[in-house]
């Protein structure tokens, strides 16, 4: 019986071979190398993985937010609505995209929030540098609106307020208000948790997956905890050295991960009941930018690697139902690594 490939939704951002380069003293690196991925209207991606697998660096290169000098986009495409943001000027990109179309929620609020400005003001001002809001009077009335729908106590009341008076997962709340404020096709979230308790992560949750009800906001979510992408992610992407290296529907990668790298990472995780004596703890490191392996990058990491994964990096496979992986065991039938 052959295989039927569901039927995907349109896509409100759909990222074709995205390269990214950074050229240093010492050499040009790729810290995004060919990366492929899209997202639905109303879904949620998240992409996992290690510390310096390039998640980060990926969603900043979405919006054009690279180091300077020496950052830039190398190759591929990021489409919203039709349009290649790649091919923008950085005018048109902070004029019409940036904020408007594709918003970003930063993983410190602390640094993305002006401590001298009201928080009215902050949240104000991507309505009035898109236009959106004509006056301060409209802008502030839009302001306590969007506070209002990251469920802020007394909205109105809060705009005179500044940062150091709200508690870390009010100033959370916050930022999330900034990037809906002009009701953009897409959202990202860098480790949009990271810094709160888990009483708190759960509320986050909780609070994007409302937003994402009532607004149809497409969610990027850059996360290194398996357990927070588990609890709001449609689909997951698993990134290793600067590529993807699995993707599929959340439940099927938790399910059945095929990579030994997404096997790796689910061992890493506690079971409620289980004993262990210890617990399981990938072995290595990731590689150096400046030193990338000629074949799987993971291939020194992992158990079952033989001559063909040091040789040549693996070709996608297709697993059906829109999963996929880059992995020569996989490719030729065996069985995925179990850690």
């Amino acid at each position: 019986m052959s295989l039927i490939e569901p039927i995907e939704p349109a896509a409100a951002l759909e990222v074709r071979n995205l390269v990214t380069e950074l050229r240093l003293r010492r050499g040009t690196l790729r810290p995004v190398d060919g990366v492929s991925f899209s997202v639905a209207k109303g879904q949620t991606l998240g992409i996992v993985g290690e510390s310096g697998s390039g998640k980060s660096m990926t969603c900043l290169s979405l919006l054009r937010l690279l180091p300077r000098p020496g950052g830039r986009i190398a190759g591929g495409e990021v489409v919203v609505a039709g349009t290649d943001l790649t091919k923008l000027s950085d005018r048109e990109l902070a004029r019409d995209w940036r904020g408007r179309r594709i918003s970003m929620v930063t993983q410190d609020p602390m640094s993305s929030l002006n401590p001298v400005y009201t928080i009215g003001d902050q949240v104000g001002a991507p309505l009035r540098y898109h236009r959106i809001a004509r006056t301060r009077s409209d802008a502030r009335a839009r302001a306590a609106e969007a506070l209002g729908k990251v469920r802020i106590p007394s909205p109105e009341a809060r705009l005179h307020d500044y940062p150091h008076q709200f508690s870390g997962g009010m100033r959370q709340r916050v930022v999330s208000a900034m990037a809906i404020a002009c009701a953009p096709e897409v959202m990202i979230a860098d480790e949009p948790t990271s810094s709160l308790d888990v009483t708190i992560q759960v509320k986050m949750m909780d609070l994007y997956r409302q937003i994402q009800e009532e607004t149809g906001v497409a969610i990027v979510l850059i996360t290194h905890d398996m357990g927070v992408a588990a609890s709001i992610c449609d689909r997951i992407a698993v990134m290793y050295a600067g590529r993807i290296v699995e993707q599929g529907p959340a439940k099927e990668l938790f399910r059945n991960p095929a990579h030994p790298y997404t096997q790796s990472l689910l061992s890493a995780i506690p079971k409620l009941g289980e004993k262990r004596k210890r617990l399981y703890a990938l072995g290595g490191q990731p590689p150096s930018l400046t030193a990338m392996p000629k074949g799987c990058r993971f291939a020194p990491r992992c158990a079952l690697a033989d001559a063909k994964c040091h040789a040549s990096y693996p070709g996608e496979t297709n697993l059906g139902a829109g999963h996929r992986t880059n992995c020569w065991r996989v490719a030729e039938g065996g069985a995925p690594h179990a850690a």
